[in-house]
């Protein structure tokens, strides 16, 4: 019996079933990044958390449509092309290529389109055109904006602070509510912003021009996925305003309810204080990956649930690599060894229900853990007694099945041996070579230079051996 899944809506702020507009199909839109910089540990939190949902909805025989944008047009990658010296619209395209391998790394399932703003201009003129014929949107000199107070007021399914639990009255322009003079009310935002010389520009009634942030997804998760659907993801920190005037902008072109469910993940944090670019305290999987396997990565990002901040050091990742190795890695051989064949996978309840409620991974790999620890124990009964029902075959099938499912499940791999971080290998590549030669002061530099990446080599008759310091 499949359990039945509940999600957290941040728009009802309650746990909802799910309840999708088509019968074992879910429409999926999860914002997409702003290609202006390499990719983040926080990017990958995002990403890795909605694609454990898409393969939950897969796992219960929903057929999913899964559309994730890119921004390819913005102010920030507009400056930085300029920085460059080169076009911002040739600009993104190593960021976003860069972006697909690393996901591809992370084991993140792809999605079925990744649509570009600068591909769907008529979609969201359209859309501006929509807004401005039904009063809820005004040209002023070029640009549109969006009038919150009249759709707050308007008969429409949600009001304007629904999502993000704030009052429009107590609501004040800010950091990221565009502020300009010539708006008839500092809420609106910007719909359609006028060209400025050197900027790319599109035609529109209101002259050349460009979207403004929010309009884009708005545009395109309706093109893909229609007018309503199910759920809607992102990082908690789009909830406002983008969210927030995704809604607004949506709901008052429609009347529908655009997303009917809400999900929004965490931040990973450095010292309790959000991860990101505009900090300046952000980690790049390119450096991650050249110290950690993208799996443990994966297993760290998964090890709290998706709502809570995830705090991030190098100890907590070389602990989470020490657990995969160890218990992960090592159960999965003990049992794929005793099950002497291929398994059928094979669903444990609990874990099955962990996943059901809210995407609940930590309470998943922990009846993971447990069925590693099971494993160990019978693994050591079996070795050291010989115990006739420790090592059954038909057992240990089941086991391995399970183990087997679970990784499945969270899009863990295990590799069919441990792998190490490259940087780390050519340290000790080139410490052997320093060996062989007798230069042990570039020896010693090298071991010293592995600590500090968290290893110590063992020499052995067997070639040297690394192992993490935790």
């Amino acid at each position: 019996m499949k359990p039945q899944l509940r999600f957290h809506n941040t728009l009802s702020g309650r746990l909802e079933p799910l309840e999708t507009l088509k019968s074992n199909e879910a429409g999926l839109y999860v914002c997409g990044i702003t290609p202006y910089d390499e990719t983040h540990l926080g990017h990958a939190r995002c990403y890795v958390v909605f694609d454990v949902l898409k393969r939950v909805l897969l796992r219960n025989g929903y057929k999913v449509h899964h559309v994730q944008n890119f921004t390819d047009v913005d102010d920030k990658i507009i400056e930085r092309a300029r920085q460059k010296g080169t076009s911002p619209m040739d600009y993104p395209k190593p960021f976003i290529d860069g972006f697909l391998a690393h996901m591809k790394r992370l084991n993140v399932l792809p999605a079925d389109r990744y649509p570009l703003v600068t591909t769907h201009m008529p979609q969201i003129v359209k859309l501006v055109v929509g807004l401005v014929e039904k009063g809820l949107a005004y040209n002023i000199d070029g640009s549109v904006y969006f009038r919150v107070r009249a759709f707050d007021q308007g008969a429409f399914p949600v009001r304007y602070g629904d999502l993000s639990k704030r009052n429009i009255d107590d609501l004040e322009s800010g950091a990221r509510v565009d502020v300009d003079d010539t708006k008839e009310d500092p809420l609106d935002f910007a719909l359609w912003k006028k060209a400025k010389t050197g900027e790319p520009a599109w035609d529109s009634p209101w002259g050349q021009g460009r979207p403004g942030w929010h309009i884009e997804c708005s545009a395109m998760s309706m093109e893909y996925l229609g007018q309503e659907f199910d759920i809607h993801g992102g990082g908690l920190d789009l909830i406002f305003p983008h969210h927030t005037n995704e809604v607004a902008q949506s709901v008052g072109a429609t009347g529908k309810r655009f997303a009917r469910m809400w999900m929004h993940n965490g931040f990973v944090t450095i010292n309790q204080q959000k991860m990101s670019k505009s900090l300046g305290n952000f980690f790049t999987l390119t450096d991650i990956f050249a110290r950690f396997d993208p799996m443990v990565v994966r297993y760290f990002l998964l090890s709290q649930h998706y709502r809570t901040p995830l705090n991030y050091s190098d100890h907590e990742l070389a602990v989470a690599a020490k657990t995969w190795a160890d218990r992960i890695c090592g159960a999965h051989r003990i049992a794929a060894s005793r099950a002497d064949v291929a398994a059928p996978l094979a669903k444990d309840d609990a874990f099955e229900e962990a996943l059901a409620h809210d995407v609940n991974t930590a309470e998943a790999l922990g009846v993971m853990n447990t069925l590693c620890s099971e494993i160990f124990s019978l693994d050591k009964l079996a070795r050291e007694t010989g115990d006739a029902a420790a090592s059954d075959a038909a057992g240990w099938k089941e086991r391995f099945g399970k183990l087997a499912s679970m990784l499945d499940a969270l899009g863990l791999v295990v590799a069919a041996e441990e792998s190490w971080p490259e940087a780390a290998l050519e340290l000790v590549r080139l410490r052997g070579e320093a060996r062989t030669r007798k230069d042990w002061k570039e020896s010693d530099r090298i071991r010293d230079a592995l600590k500090a990446m968290g290893f110590v080599v063992e020499d052995s008759a067997a070639g040297p051996r690394l192992k993490r310091i935790v």
